[in-house]
C-alpha cells in the first residue's frame, strides 16, 4: 500500500513538472485508459466564464450549459433538473466540480478548484464526468482554471487527472483486498449489532464463509469487519504444502472479537 502510494506520488510530482502538448496527455501511461474519449475533447467552443454564466436556461438565457472539469455541455434536455427551479439549477451556467463531491451547494461550495480531494473523492468526480459524456453532448471548454485561453489543459486539470489515475489503482487495490478479505454482513437493532459471514458477503461470491474479524491497515484509522478463511494455507503463500491449515487465521493484521466464538460465522457485537 505505502509503496504504492510512494510510486504514485513521484509519478504525480513527474507530471506536474512537465510540459506536454495537451492532446499526447491522454497517452501518458495510466490516463489514457481513465479518460480514453472525455479528456480528448474535440477544441469546441472556448468559452469565458461571463459567457458560461449567461446559459442558465431562463428568460433571455441562449441555452442551457454546465461544465465540469472544465469541459462544458448541453443539458437543454435535462432542463427540468438543470433549468430555473430544477433541483440541479445550481449546477448549471458555472463549473462546480467540487460540488459533486462534496455536496456543498451554497456559493463557496459550488466551486471550480478540487484541489484537496481525494482520490477517492476525485474518482466520483470522474464518474460524474462519464455520465456527462454519455447523456449529454459537449459543447467545448472553458477557459480558466482548467484550460486556458487557447483551449490547453493547465496544470490544475494535469494534477487532477493524475489524482483520478491514483484513485482508479486504489479502487483496484481494494477490490484484491476484498477477494482475500470480503466485508462482513451488518445489521443493527435495538440498540446491538450483529455481523456475520456468508458465501457472499461483501458482494465478493465465493466457495467459503469465513468468520468475522477486526481487520487493521497500515494507513487507515480503525478497523473494518472481514470474513477470514479458517482452512486451507494463507493467502500470501498459496502453493506452500507446509501450513497449519488456518487458513488466513494467523495473519498479523486481523483481531478476533471480544467475547464471540472464534470459530462461528457470526459475533453480536458488545463493544
Amino acid at each position: 500500500m505505502l509503496g504504492y502510494l510512494a510510486a504514485a506520488a513521484l509519478g504525480l510530482a513527474a507530471l506536474l513538472g512537465m510540459r506536454t502538448d495537451p492532446w499526447t496527455l491522454v497517452q501518458m501511461p495510466g490516463l489514457s485508459y481513465i479518460f480514453p474519449k472525455q479528456c480528448s475533447v474535440t477544441p469546441g467552443r472556448l468559452l469565458s466564464k461571463g459567457e458560461l454564466s449567461s446559459y442558465h436556461g431562463g428568460h433571455g438565457s441562449p441555452g442551457l450549459y454546465l461544465a465540469v472539469l472544465g469541459q462544458v455541455f448541453d443539458v437543454h434536455k435535462g432542463i427540468k433538473h438543470y433549468g430555473p427551479g430544477g433541483s440541479y439549477s445550481f449546477f448549471a451556467a458555472r463549473d462546480a466540480s467540487r460540488a459533486y463531491v462534496t455536496g456543498d451547494f451554497t456559493e463557496g461550495g459550488l466551486v471550480e478548484d478540487v484541489t484537496e480531494l481525494s482520490p477517492t473523492q476525485m474518482l466520483h468526480l470522474h464518474n460524474w464526468l462519464s455520465f456527462y459524456h454519455k447523456n449529454y453532448a459537449v459543447v467545448g471548454k472553458l477557459i480558466g482554471h482548467f484550460y486556458d485561453d487557447e483551449g490547453n489543459p493547465t496544470k490544475a486539470l494535469e494534477k487532477a487527472l493524475a489524482v483520478i489515475d491514483i484513485g482508479v489503482k486504489l479502487k483496484e487495490q481494494r477490490f484484491e483486498e476484498n477477494k482475500q478479505f470480503p466485508p462482513c454482513n451488518s445489521e443493527f437493532n435495538s440498540g446491538t449489532s450483529r455481523v456475520w459471514c456468508s458465501k457472499n458477503s461483501g458482494g465478493i461470491q465465493r466457495d467459503w464463509v469465513g468468520v468475522p474479524r477486526k481487520l487493521y491497515l497500515a494507513g487507515y484509522d480503525g478497523y473494518r469487519c472481514v470474513c477470514v478463511r479458517t482452512t486451507g494455507p494463507p493467502s500470501e503463500n498459496p502453493e506452500t504444502i507446509e501450513h497449519d491449515d488456518h487458513g488466513d487465521l494467523d495473519n498479523p493484521s486481523l483481531k478476533e472479537y471480544k467475547d464471540c466464538n472464534p470459530l462461528f460465522d457470526w459475533c453480536l457485537l458488545k463493544e
